[in-house]
């Protein structure tokens, strides 16, 4: 091979990049001392942009698609080059790849736990978890930002910035929603969707984009969760006294398979009848103490309501009313009653007999001692 061809093959004439890693961002194209040909074929794929750097200043950016490479399609080289029209000598340039396809199932996690005030549990620390999806949609941003001029950069390199931007931000967003505890299973689709809109303007700082973010768990400490179980078992218990009779009966199962029987599961006969008398009484609901109210019942509908009731909640009149005597056997009555409520006799005004002044009832026609009529003359 004469010094003619040695020289030749030092210029690359083909530029390429086949992502052989799936979380690779960046990957510098192997260029060392050698130079790019002018008319040199660069092919990029979907998926990946090519931007040329020129002594560590960004130059031109290459979509996707065959690119051969002349003054013309490399205005911002040229211009840095200050090369002259028609310009078709090798240069020298390092040429990246920027990966843009998404990167999905990237973990987030709390390592430690988010501090957060309850209306149930008052202070509660709150773990949780769930994955999240982002590629890179301003090359030139993120090359500036984050990338430099390193030979490569993967998704481990920003993996760590990037989770505890995302717990920083739904830490904030968890506080402000002050949805109760026993309600967040319920909002995680809510709540995920607007972590992911807090996070767009933060992951675009660096050229990123979030194109999803998801809460796969929210976990309360142990003593929270012990204490919404509790809560749940009153709930579905609802009856004490029926729980209470369940509890008696599992004792005495229990009782009876010991060794000894119910007296041996007592510690001896004097702790085996404790054990039963309370048993009974668990058992037996009319042996429970019994709560009574006193009552009273309403002069106008016979309704049963509370002694101290000034008013029937059910006809809606007053219950303070004065007392008259019977005028037959003279119990205690309403004043205005019309019957006695003891012996029955009407209340109204009697008739008296014109010949022999003997009181009637007032619907009496003539008289009951000495059969005067007592009809208007």
């Amino acid at each position: 091979m004469g010094i003619f061809g040695f020289f030749k093959n030092q210029f690359i004439e083909v530029i390429e990049w086949q992502d052989q890693q799936s979380n690779t961002l960046v990957y510098q194209f192997p260029v060392h001392n050698n130079e790019i040909k002018m008319g040199a074929e660069l092919t990029v794929r979907e998926s990946q942009v090519a931007i040329m750097v020129n002594e560590g200043e960004i130059a031109d950016v290459f979509g996707p698609g065959r690119h051969v490479l002349y003054t013309q399609n490399m205005p911002i080289l040229t211009k840095l080059k200050s090369w002259k029209y028609g310009f078709d000598s090798p240069f020298k340039a390092e040429v990246y790849f920027i990966n843009t396809k998404q990167f999905i199932n990237q973990k987030w996690g709390t390592s430690n736990p988010i501090m957060m005030r309850d209306h149930d549990f008052g202070m509660i620390r709150l773990r949780g978890y769930g994955i999240y999806s982002y590629r890179v949609k301003e090359p030139v941003v993120f090359l500036r930002e984050l990338f430099g001029t390193n030979s490569s950069y993967d998704t481990s390199a920003i993996e760590g910035h990037l989770k505890k931007m995302i717990i920083s931000g739904l830490s904030d967003l968890f506080a402000e929603s002050q949805i109760p505890a026993l309600d967040l299973a319920m909002h995680y689709d809510e709540l995920s969707e607007a972590s992911k809109q807090k996070m767009i303007p933060r992951f675009a700082e660096f050229g990123f984009e979030i194109t999803s973010l998801y809460i796969e768990n929210l976990s309360l400490p142990k003593e929270v969760e012990e204490a919404m179980d509790k809560k749940t078992t009153m709930g579905v218990l609802g009856n004490m006294q029926q729980y209470q009779q369940y509890q008696a009966a599992e004792a005495i199962r229990d009782a009876a398979k010991n060794e000894g029987g119910l007296a041996g599961a007592g510690v001896g006969m004097g702790a085996g009848m404790s054990m039963g008398q309370v048993m009974s009484q668990a058992m037996n609901p009319n042996n429970q103490p019994a709560t009574t109210t006193a009552t009273k019942v309403c002069p106008h509908c016979q309704a049963t309501i509370g002694a101290d009731s000034k008013f029937c909640p059910e006809c809606g009149k007053s219950t303070v009313v004065e007392q008259a005597s019977c005028i037959n056997c003279q119990a205690h009555i309403p004043k205005d009653a019309k019957f006695c409520n003891v012996c029955g006799t009407a209340q109204v005004s009697e008739k008296k007999c014109p010949a022999c002044s003997h009181a009637n009832l007032p619907n009496a026609k003539f008289c009951a001692e000495c059969g005067e009529t007592l009809s208007a003359k």
